[in-house]
């Protein structure tokens, strides 16, 4: 919302501009999010999410989010869920926020010491992230 185009720097140094969309697309623009019913079940089911995202796939809180590359993983995702016997309360695909942006790109979060929890402080941090940004 605060900028046209983006540039993203980390150490001083450069590594990627674009639009806020172009920079999401690239490093994958939805990402697939995932509450198991039962918080036993959270760690099963990253791994199984693990197996058809990659390595990016993530636990953050009691949810799975991986970026989405393939249009087949939401079905593949959903198969092995039922396969498994892993009962979901929320399976959702949703665009990726810049501040998943700067962590794929960089391999670490934008803020340090930022959180990784509601989406009401992701909203507060890519906003901050925006603002940082747009300055530079």
């Amino acid at each position: 919302m605060l900028a046209d185009d983006i540039v993203v720097i980390d150490k001083g140094r450069v590594i990627a501009e674009g639009t806020p969309d172009g920079l999401k697309a690239q490093v994958g623009g939805q990402v697939l999010e995932l509450r198991p019913i039962l918080g036993q079940d959270l760690a099963r089911a990253h791994a199984l999410v693990a197996g058809a995202a990659g390595p990016e796939a993530r636990i953050e809180g009691e949810r799975v989010t991986a970026p989405v590359k393939d249009p087949e993983l939401m079905p593949a995702v959903v198969r092995a869920l039922d396969r498994e016997g892993i009962a979901v309360g929320e399976l959702a695909l949703r665009r990726s926020s810049l501040d998943e942006v700067f962590l794929s790109l960089t391999g670490h979060r934008a803020e340090p010491g930022g959180s990784e929890e509601d989406g009401a402080s992701d909203a507060r941090s890519e906003g901050e992230l925006e603002k940082a940004v747009s300055r530079s």
